[in-house]
């Protein structure tokens, strides 16, 4: 069941903190208030399966879902490699 949760709940900011080398570009202080789309981006390219699992959990399928698309929506450059947007298309197609 998708939570209704905002980027800046505590839950997700812990998660931030200790996925920290995802964003090694960005300052420590900066990272807590990172975009969700920010987040989202990051762990589908770079995340493991149980990465993925637990953002679904904090922030709910559907939303990570709604922020895929939206990134991925009529665009002819995306940050998404092909193979990971092929893959995530087809699986919020049949989980989300």
């Amino acid at each position: 069941m998708a939570k209704n949760i905002t980027p800046n709940t505590k839950e997700l900011k812990q998660f931030i903190r200790q996925h920290s080398p995802l964003w090694w570009w960005v300052p420590e202080a900066a990272k807590e208030n990172l975009s969700l789309n920010a987040v989202v981006e990051a762990l589908l390219n770079y995340g493991s399966i149980e990465d993925i699992k637990k953002l679904f959990g904090i922030v709910g399928i559907k939303k990570v879902a709604e922020i895929f698309y939206e990134a991925t929506r009529d665009r002819q450059r995306t940050n998404y490699p092909p193979e990971i947007e092929n893959f995530f298309k087809l699986y919020f197609e049949r989980h989300a």
